[in-house]
C-alpha cells in the first residue's frame, strides 16, 4: 500500500463522513457513537409498521403505545 493509496481511503473516508451524520468523524466518542446508534435504531423502529406489530404483539400493547414508549426513550 502506497502513501497516495492511504490517501485517497482517507479523503474518501471524510467524504462518507460529511455526506452521512451517522457515520462519525474522529472526534466522536465511544459513547456518542453509541447514543447515535441507539437513536437510529429506535428511529427504525418506529418508521418500520410490521416491527412495530411484532413488537406490540409481543408486548401485549397497542401499537400506538409501543410507538409513544420508543419515542420516549431518553438519550443522554
Amino acid at each position: 500500500m502506497q502513501a497516495s493509496d492511504r490517501f485517497n481511503i482517507n479523503s474518501q473516508l471524510e467524504h462518507l463522513q460529511a455526506k452521512y451524520v451517522g457515520t462519525g468523524h474522529a472526534d466522536l466518542t465511544r459513547f456518542e457513537w453509541a447514543v447515535n446508534i441507539h437513536r437510529d435504531t429506535y428511529a427504525s423502529y418506529v418508521g418500520h409498521y410490521p416491527i412495530m406489530a411484532y413488537f406490540a404483539v409481543a408486548e401485549n400493547e397497542s401499537i400506538g403505545r409501543e410507538r409513544y414508549n420508543f419515542m420516549q426513550v431518553p438519550f443522554c
